[in-house]
């Protein structure tokens, strides 16, 4: 699920698992002798809401039509063995919480239960039973939420009529959702180098990952790097400059020397990336006056930030729960670049906010810039860094906390980026309106447990966010004016 971010120009999407929804529309089989028209209508109406889930960017699974509580379990055992990411059950009409139960039960996956009645209202002066029983999707909600509840299975609604635009809003959300909760339980996360020393806050428990989220975590040292770097042809090196230039502004401080080094390193992550078959990457090392490993580690911005606009997020400082981060809200077509404090602006009302290394270069607000450094700002090495600035509107502030007993925590904050002047350092910075004062937005935002490293990505996200938290079972604090 990649929502509709831009990739800039020379750069394709990581191609990934597609969202898979299953589906599974049913009504009460005793209807169907009594009132010979209104089982074709439903089915016309099942046709209608798998033709719509189809046009979410998903693959659906579509199990049919089922009428009494043996087709539910057959239903549900199709389900079960397609391992789909979200199970959507479409009450047409009256059914029983037996036909639906065994289907949330026994797939282990999150189900959404959707009720869309044709049309707005009913026709009340022509409608007999059998036109009225079409628009009963409504009654046996209540029953499915409380054998919910009862059989120790999540619940979760959207009720609308067909052509119901807010209705198919809500619903896609649920489906990006179950997009980004697919991403994170078959991803593969490298965690390259060593902790920044002293970083209290980024130190994270890779097997709470797997517990939490699900998924691996790939463990990399940066000879995994050097070696695929020494590998690298002049021809290969001179192509990713190439592209490098496409995609860049080249400020004058860029040396070519230092170009031609990130461009190894580039072409050396993406292989890196290709043989552990990585969906994220965080990383960090310190090296020591100037050898490989320090190069190295000073190298990965320029392929880190290529990466993160490919769909495969990469960040600095061994920043695993922000890599984490990131890749949500890539999947929610969000972007999400890698943003720590920068300043306050008290006189504009705004919170300066960014990073210095990789960025994600689709939500970049004009051509990304490339700036060459004598020096990286509390690490070791030298070379050339990205600058720029969100993309102006709506943003949305997104990190992974970390509770005392090791349980994950999601904190939002939805924003405004707006011009005005910006550092030229080398770091991508945005200035960002919460809607109050920047010292109380700051002071709370701290205060949530988020973490000095964060994700911002594009458009306000909370209430996707929030479909995220609910089928992840993680708790949202959300940051508002």
């Amino acid at each position: 699920m990649t929502g509709t971010l831009q990739v800039p120009a020379g750069l394709d999407r990581v191609t990934t698992r597609r969202t898979r929804v299953g589906l599974v529309s049913g009504g009460l089989g005793a209807y169907w002798p009594q009132f010979p028209e209104l089982l074709p209508q439903l089915r016309r109406s099942a046709d209608e809401v798998s033709a719509r889930l189809g046009g979410l960017d998903c693959e659906v699974v579509d199990v049919g039509f089922i009428s009494d509580e043996r087709d539910g379990a057959a239903a549900a055992e199709r389900l079960r063995v397609a391992d789909c990411d979200l199970i959507v059950g479409f009450l047409t009409t009256y059914l029983t919480a037996s036909m639906l139960v065994p289907v949330a039960q026994r797939s282990g996956s999150p189900v959404l239960l959707v009720n869309l009645q044709p049309s707005e209202v009913m026709d009340h002066a022509t409608f007999d039973t059998g036109a009225w029983l079409a628009y009963c999707g409504a009654c046996p909600l209540p029953e499915m939420a409380n054998a919910f509840r009862r059989c120790g299975v999540e619940f979760r609604s959207v009720s609308g009529y067909l052509a119901d635009e807010r209705a198919w809003t809500r619903i896609g959300r649920w489906v990006k959702a179950a997009g980004v909760r697919a991403a994170l339980r078959h991803g593969r996360h490298g965690l390259l180098g060593h902790l920044y020393p002293g970083m209290m806050d980024v130190a994270t428990d890779s097997t709470l990952v797997s517990a939490q989220l699900g998924g691996h975590v790939e463990v990399l040292e940066v000879d995994d790097v050097r070696v695929r770097v020494e590998r690298v042809t002049d021809a290969e090196a001179g192509a990713r400059a190439a592209l490098a230039r496409e995609v860049f502004t080249l400020d004058s401080s860029v040396v070519a020397e230092d170009l031609d080094w990130a461009a190894r390193v580039s072409v050396a992550l993406d292989r890196l990336v290709e043989d552990f078959s990585l969906d994220s990457l965080a990383y960090y090392h310190r090296g020591l006056d100037g050898e490989v490993h320090e190069r190295v580690g000073a190298g990965l911005i320029l392929g880190s930030s290529l990466l993160t606009a490919r769909g495969v997020p990469a960040c600095g400082e061994y920043e695993l729960r922000t890599s984490l981060a990131m890749l949500v809200m890539d999947r929610l077509g969000a972007g999400g670049s890698f943003t720590e404090f920068q300043a306050l602006n008290f006189r504009d009302g705004v919170v300066e906010m960014g990073h210095d290394g990789p960025a994600h270069l689709a939500i970049s607000a004009g051509k990304p810039l490339l700036r060459g450094l004598d020096v990286l700002h509390g690490k070791r090495g030298w070379g050339v860094s990205v600058e720029f600035d969100v993309t102006h509107g709506p943003v949305t502030a997104f990190g992974l906390g970390q509770d005392r007993d090791g349980t994950f925590t999601m904190v939002a904050s939805e924003g405004t980026v707006v011009p005005g002047p910006l550092l030229r350092i080398g770091n991508t910075t945005s200035r960002v309106d919460f809607g109050r004062d920047p010292g109380e937005w700051t002071d709370a935002w701290s205060a949530s447990g988020v973490g000095h490293h964060w994700a911002l990505g594009t458009g306000h996200r909370v209430a996707e966010l929030a479909a995220v938290a609910d089928l992840l079972g993680l708790e949202l604090t959300v940051v508002r004016p």
